[in-house]
This record gives structure tokens, C-alpha cells and sequence, in this order.
């Protein structure tokens, strides 16, 4: 076997736009308005599952209660989150490039080729249309 195929990753960058900016907002205040949406309801579910659950048996309140309390600290993080996520973009000047999602390229290799020279490269994006490779 003189030659191989393989999956290479590739880093893929996004050009900070306004219009990314705006896009990546807009996002992310979605999420923000979901997280709460969640977290209200879960308010409302816990209210009326305790109180039920006191006329049933008081003993079982407590677990209920801690339960109820631990999914509204993971809402609480994943909003904290967003919200340090918001705070960072809109620091951001345009034109920094943004870490995305990496991909893979296919990549032929042969016996004595340099594994440092093919591995790594970016894709450099801007507004949705490829700008630049690069190594």
C-alpha cells in the first residue's frame, strides 16, 4: 500500500460582522428569553407538584423540593452562560474572527510525506461566503 486516505480537521473561523454580530445577538437573546420561559415554568410545575405532594405524604416534599432545586441551578448556569456570552460579543470588534464548528478534509497521504504540513489548516469565513484558507 503506497497511499491513504484520511480525515484531516480543519478549524473553521467566522469574520465578525454587523451583521453576524447582529445574527449571533438575536440568538442568543432567543435562548435568554427561552431559558426563562423554562425557568418560569418550572417555578409554576414545582409550586403545584409540592403543594400536592404535602397533602400526599410531607416526607416526600424535601427529595421533590431538592429536585426542583437542581434543574433551576442548570437553567440558572446555561443563562449565566448566555449571558457571558452576550457580554463577550459585544466587546468584540468587527472583523475579529470567531471560532466555529471545525470540519474535515479528505487527505491522501503517502509513505515520507511530512504529517506537519498536512495537518491543521482554517477556513476563514465572512458573512457566510469563504474568504481564505489558510495553513
Amino acid at each position: 500500500m503506497d497511499e491513504m486516505q484520511i480525515l484531516v480537521p480543519v478549524a473553521v473561523k467566522s469574520k465578525l460582522t454587523e451583521q453576524l454580530k447582529a445574527t449571533l445577538l438575536a440568538e442568543i437573546e432567543q435562548n435568554l428569553k427561552r431559558v426563562d420561559h423554562d425557568m418560569s415554568q418550572l417555578d409554576f410545575e414545582a409550586n403545584g407538584k409540592l403543594a400536592e405532594q404535602a397533602e400526599i405524604n410531607v416526607q416526600a416534599v424535601a427529595p421533590l423540593r431538592a429536585q426542583y432545586e437542581a434543574q433551576k441551578v442548570q437553567m440558572q448556569q446555561m443563562k449565566d452562560k448566555f449571558l457571558a456570552d452576550k457580554d463577550h460579543l459585544e466587546r468584540l470588534t468587527i472583523g475579529a474572527e470567531l471560532n466555529r464548528a471545525p470540519m474535515n478534509r479528505l487527505v491522501t497521504i503517502h509513505i515520507g510525506d511530512d504529517m506537519n504540513e498536512l495537518l491543521g489548516g482554517e477556513i476563514l469565513v465572512e458573512d457566510g461566503k469563504i474568504v481564505e484558507f489558510r495553513n
